[in-house]
């Protein structure tokens, strides 16, 4: 992409306001830095437990469990949930998770499983929009605030996160830090480091909800009515 009459049109604003052009910006240093120190030294353990207790204020369940026995708890929250129809993404931690098999099972005892297809976009849109359950997996979970990172990509959709009613959140213990700053912080050396960072980051804190009239709390207005955390001992 070639930009055209930057130095025109950056002179002009410039004049405008009565200084010249700033081609270099200087990053301010603070003297405090509170948002580091939230959660600092807290084990992995710890934060489990932050994020659990912030789960009950955000209207999620939180399970937590062992990779040898997440075949068993993910079953249980889709049955739970209503069974009906599931739709995943199409990811290849699914296979080391070891819960792949059990998308053939439930295909067979009669639920509906639907895995994204990158090549099929509108038959994607109308299986999810159809859809009892969603299933994604979290790259960052903030304990703070409960919050699942969802990265966007050609077979993990975005309307996944908004089309189910209900949604299952896969959440790699490895993968919970603090806060923001810590997501942020991981996102910015991603792109330092030349990685390609998905066109849509998605931070989701449970099941969609607004308190936009008179104030009155209301979970489920748009996007999942319900959703659970899965928290997979992986380390």
């Amino acid at each position: 992409m070639t930009i055209q009459n930057r130095d025109q049109f950056l002179n002009t604003i410039a004049n405008s306001l009565g200084r010249p052009v700033r081609t270099k910006v200087d990053r301010p240093q603070w003297k405090y830095l509170p948002q580091h120190e939230v959660l600092k030294n807290a084990s992995q353990d710890e934060l489990v437990e932050v994020l659990k207790e912030q789960c009950k204020n955000i209207h999620t369940v939180c399970l937590q469990t062992t990779t040898a026995n997440l075949t068993n708890t993910l079953h249980q929250v889709v049955t739970d949930f209503g069974g009906k129809s599931v739709v995943a993404w199409k990811d290849e931690r699914f296979d080391n998770f070891g819960v792949s098999p059990l998308f053939k099972q439930w295909q067979e005892s009669g639920i509906k499983f639907y895995e994204w297809n990158s090549k099929d976009p509108e038959q994607n849109i109308r299986e999810a929009e159809k859809a009892n359950i969603g299933i994604t997996i979290s790259e960052i979970t903030l304990a703070e605030s409960a919050t699942a990172v969802l990265y966007s990509h050609p077979n993990r959709g975005r309307t996944m996160n908004f089309l189910p009613e209900k949604s299952i959140v896969l959440i790699p213990k490895s993968s919970i830090v603090p806060r923001m700053t810590q997501a942020a912080q991981q996102i910015h050396k991603q792109i330092e480091s030349g990685e390609q960072v998905p066109s849509c980051i998605l931070f989701m804190s449970g099941p969609s909800n607004s308190a936009d009239i008179e104030m009155v709390l209301i979970v489920g207005v748009h996007g999942p009515v319900k959703a659970t955390y899965i928290v997979i001992e992986d380390q």
